[in-house]
């Protein structure tokens, strides 16, 4: 797919949301500095997530949103579009919210992970699909946990949601607690949910969210989104069956090569 050719989809139908993806690349990171330029099988993984995200069939606009300029002149080199924010940003969804408020017009936000460099464009279409209904403001995606290893893994947050798929909570820890079964067996007894760290937005909701102070549960499981509940925001929840692969150190880079020569 050419990826300066992706069409507007919504262009010249006034009753259709517009939907931005933004994918937001710091170079500083503390386990991986300059991250998102490594190289990954000839294309850097800021490319690749770019080019990933222009295979979406619901995305109107995609953009990186960077804090550091080798970034933006690298992704204007492969033909893509980046613009500079803010160095001061503790999170994805904050450097998000600069994109969007510098980028009028869209309605609806997607806050795609910049060191997921496979990412399949179906994830983006699902969350974006959420967006159907009018009362949905936040959206994120979860995916069904099938080992113990991954239930008490604290790196892979757990989610436990309504009847109506809206999260309930997030939490590092395994939830909910299976009373009376040993630990092994709790996979079996019940339906468990990770979370896949996407997420989109209506516009006024990604400012709103943005301005509220952090929150006591944020502080003590050290996620974000549940500020969003804490201050009374319902976050509708769609499953997918797609596994995703981030690249958090040296170490993962390393996997997902070897992965890569196996087809991924």
């Amino acid at each position: 797919m050419d990826i300066n050719s992706h069409t507007t989809s919504a262009e010249g139908q006034n009753n259709l949301p517009r939907i931005l993806g933004i994918i937001p690349a710091r170079f500083a990171s503390t386990r991986f500095p300059g991250k998102p330029l490594i190289d990954i099988n000839g294309k850097s993984m800021i490319q690749r997530v770019y080019e990933r995200a222009m295979q979406s069939l619901k995305l109107d606009e995609v953009v990186v949103a960077t804090d550091d300029e080798r970034i933006l002149l690298h992704v204007n080199d492969f033909g893509g579009r980046a613009i500079l924010t803010s160095q001061a940003h503790q999170s994805g969804t904050d450097r998000c919210a600069e994109a969007a408020d510098k980028l009028p017009g869209f309605n609806i936000i997607i806050n795609i992970q910049g060191d997921e460099p496979y990412i399949d464009s179906r994830q983006i279409d699902l969350l974006a699909s959420c967006f159907a209904d009018s009362e949905t403001k936040l959206a994120t995606l979860v995916k069904n946990i099938t080992t113990t290893e991954e239930l008490n893994n604290p790196n892979s947050p757990k989610v436990v949601l309504n009847k109506n798929f809206e999260a309930l909570y997030f939490s590092r820890a395994a939830i909910p607690y299976m009373r009376g079964k040993e630990n092994e067996d709790w996979v079996t007894e019940h339906t468990f949910y990770k979370h896949i760290g996407i997420y989109g937005y209506r516009r006024e909701t990604l400012q709103a969210i943005t301005k509220l102070p952090i929150s006591l549960l944020e502080k003590a499981e050290s996620l974000e989104q549940l500020r969003w509940i804490e201050n009374g925001y319902k976050i509708k929840v769609a499953v997918t069956d797609i596994e995703t692969k981030a690249i958090d150190t040296p170490a993962d880079l390393e996997n997902i090569l070897k992965d890569s020569g196996q087809g991924l």
